[in-house]
């Protein structure tokens, strides 16, 4: 198991933040003695549990050989050492870090997605890197398309990527070690396509992890297979038995590929099915959010105005819309609340660049209220890649 440590960074959740900010705090009514508290200092003693998020920090494809932006790992060294690094230092520790996905080009060939995941690996090991190896939070890494799936170009209307047969297996080769050894995962028929799907606690919070993007073989009426295919009634099922536990308090359900997109339903294909069955489970179960990424963009909103929110954390570094590179925390406070704060810094041009004088500050602050919140923080036009 990889580990690395992580904080809030004092959760400096003051007036520095971007002017975002000021437009996007919690309804008046609605910011509670913690979120005051929050605003000066929150102290480690109101802490219960914490864990960050993050994902899509890969380059695009003019740089995969470019030695300023990457190396054979194929990721954003820039954004990533700085997020490795600021992580490392940081004060009240979090438990636990999730890599939502597209943490390497790939999205070609099992030779290149085998020596980009190496590569992936050395890089978090390598000392000289970052101090993150050593810093002692548990990293929990989720594939996304890049790592899953081929591009090509079949003639198929809207559908250029394809499920890549022995994606799995590098996978698992390479990340099963960023991946918690206490989880349960399904069994039966499903438990290969599907092992990258599972559920573990922590405390009083249950996950649910699926790989939104698995391998299925090709079939007649498909020859080229289909992505995702996720196994929705064993999440339904899962996030039910998390609701029904007196030991559970709080459900979150991460996958690289959301839910909702600048609030409308739009999953990016047929396995994770757009329509009312998973998200109308989701919100009856209370499931606080669903955490992606794929879109190359910060974003938070309750997609029916009350309940379970979509939070988009697809500002890791690739290229996009996102104004900002950073990464995301979600606190679990002793009094019951769930503090969302939202950490960056202004990308550079090109993407993959440093910005002199450019300190990370609070982008996005507020208290995940199941009821309705100061949503949607953006809504800018996506970039899924």
């Amino acid at each position: 198991m990889k580990l690395f440590y992580y904080s809030l960074a004092s959760l400096l959740i003051t007036s520095c933040g971007s002017t975002n900010q000021s437009s996007q705090e919690p309804i008046a009514d609605q910011k509670s003695d913690s979120q005051k508290k929050t605003d000066a200092t929150l102290k480690k003693s109101d802490i219960l549990f914490s864990f960050a998020f993050v994902g899509c920090n890969r380059v695009d494809r003019q740089q995969e050989f470019d030695t300023a932006a990457t190396n054979e790992s194929t990721a954003n060294l820039v954004a990533l050492k700085r997020v490795f690094n600021e992580v490392s230092a940081l004060k009240n520790k979090p438990e636990l870090f999730f890599f939502l996905g597209d943490l390497v080009l790939a999205e070609s060939t099992t030779a290149k997605l085998d020596s980009q995941l190496a590569a992936w690996d050395a890089l978090y090991e390598d000392k000289s890197f970052s101090k993150i190896s050593t810093s002692g939070i548990e990293l929990v890494a989720l594939p996304g398309n890049h790592e899953m799936l081929y591009y090509a170009d079949y003639g198929v209307e809207n559908h250029d990527e394809w499920p890549l047969k022995g994606a799995t297996e590098l996978w698992m080769e390479h990340m099963a070690e960023y991946m918690p050894k206490d989880r349960t995962r399904i069994t039966g028929s499903d438990s290969l396509v599907n092992q990258m799907t599972y559920s573990i606690i922590r405390h009083n919070v249950g996950f649910v992890v699926m790989n939104t993007d698995t391998y299925n073989a090709p079939t007649a009426e498909n020859p080229y297979g289909l992505e995702g295919q996720i196994p929705t009634q064993w999440i339904i099922d899962k996030v039910n038995e998390f609701q029904a536990n007196p030991a559970i308090d709080h459900i979150f359900v991460l996958g690289h590929k959301p839910y909702y997109v600048s609030g409308n339903p739009e999953t990016g294909h047929d396995g994770l099915p757009a329509g009312p069955i998973l998200w109308t489970a989701l919100n009856k179960a209370h499931v606080n959010a669903m955490l992606s990424a794929h879109v190359h963009d910060y974003q938070r909103e309750q997609p029916d105005d009350e309940g379970t929110y979509q939070i988009i954390a697809g500002n890791g570094g690739s290229k996009g819309e996102a104004t900002f590179f950073g990464y995301t925390m979600i606190t679990i406070l002793r009094n019951g609340d769930i503090q969302l704060t939202s950490m960056g810094f202004d990308k550079g041009d090109p993407y993959y660049s440093a910005v002199p004088n450019n300190p990370t500050i609070v982008r996005d602050s507020t208290i995940l209220t199941w009821t309705k919140n100061a949503n949607p923080y953006s809504i800018s036009a996506p970039i899924k890649q």
